[in-house]
């Protein structure tokens, strides 16, 4: 694994962007592992190592304000336009000239934008708790914890607030959630830790009036087959709209995994499995459902 970064640019001036890489550049899609609202690349260290085993190249971005990247200083500009700009600079500089993408949530978002572009390079798409309907109220109940500062004394007290915060998430091994607690705050220069992520992040959704999210528009346009993963309780892509993803738009292969909310963490074996077998599928995946 190498730590890597690259510049950004938008109406503030320029911004670095971190990422980490996974095994070497090869004849195969790179696979570009795009993370949450509120997280970072680093939630896909256990699927990347399983990938990158199979001989995949693998690329987990930070996203703007979030884990290693800089903080963007208009917060207003914490969007769709700069991320996508942003990943559009990472393609270009992984050279690949095809790619697979996973995204969780925001990242599957991202995905379905960058998937319906005209001659995107993107191959697969993968789309973990996410899709083109979101109701009001998802939002609403992340921004009830996104935005704000929590500083902890140690990273023990950061593992007991994203246990809370990320209770969705299913059950996680203590290792697990270690990781995603060492990962997920800074240090302070005075001592203690903070969130990874630049509360920034939640002023266009603050800001904005709470409406339902529709993308359908962006789902129809897309060609290339998709992998929808939900998690069965989740309040974020509902069975209806998974149903409806199924029916219209790209072949889709939908899988619910059991027990679990917003979102999947893909660090589960079974999880990981169905991402690598996939994405690792030869041919093109039929639409199909599965829970």
């Amino acid at each position: 694994m190498k730590q890597l970064g690259f510049l950004g640019l938008n109406t503030g001036g320029f911004h670095r962007l971190a990422y980490t890489e996974w095994g070497e550049p090869n004849d195969n899609p790179t696979i570009v592992c795009v993370h949450g609202l509120s997280r970072n690349g680093r939630d896909f260290d256990f699927l990347a190592e399983a990938l990158s085993a199979k001989e995949r190249r693998v690329v987990c971005p930070d996203l703007a304000g979030r884990g290693r990247s800089d903080w963007l200083t208009d917060k207003q500009s914490y969007g769709f336009q700069v991320y996508c700009a942003d990943l559009t600079a990472l393609f270009a500089r992984l050279g690949s000239n095809s790619f697979d993408w996973v995204g969780t949530s925001l990242g599957g978002l991202i995905g379905m934008v960058m998937a319906a572009q005209p001659n995107s390079p993107i191959r697969r798409l993968v789309i973990n708790d996410a899709g083109p309907f979101i109701p009001r109220t998802a939002p609403q109940r992340i921004l009830e914890y996104l935005g704000k500062a929590p500083h902890f004394k140690s990273v023990a007290e950061a593992e007991a607030y994203l246990r809370q915060t990320l209770a969705p998430y299913g059950k996680l091994t203590d290792a697990q959630w270690a990781h995603l607690a060492r990962h997920g705050v800074h240090p302070k220069t005075k001592g203690g830790y903070i969130i990874a992520y630049d509360p920034g992040i939640a002023a266009p959704m603050r800001q904005a009036r709470p409406v339902d999210i529709d993308m359908w528009e962006t789902w129809d346009k897309i060609r290339c087959p998709v992998l929808l993963l939900r998690g069965a309780t989740s309040d974020v892509l509902s069975a209806e709209t998974a149903a409806e993803m199924c029916r219209r738009g790209p072949p889709t292969e939908y899988i619910e995994f059991p027990n679990v909310g917003h979102a999947p963490a893909l660090m589960d074996p079974k999880q990981i499995e169905v991402v690598t077998s996939w994405l690792l599928a030869p041919g093109r995946p039929r639409r199909a459902q599965r829970s």
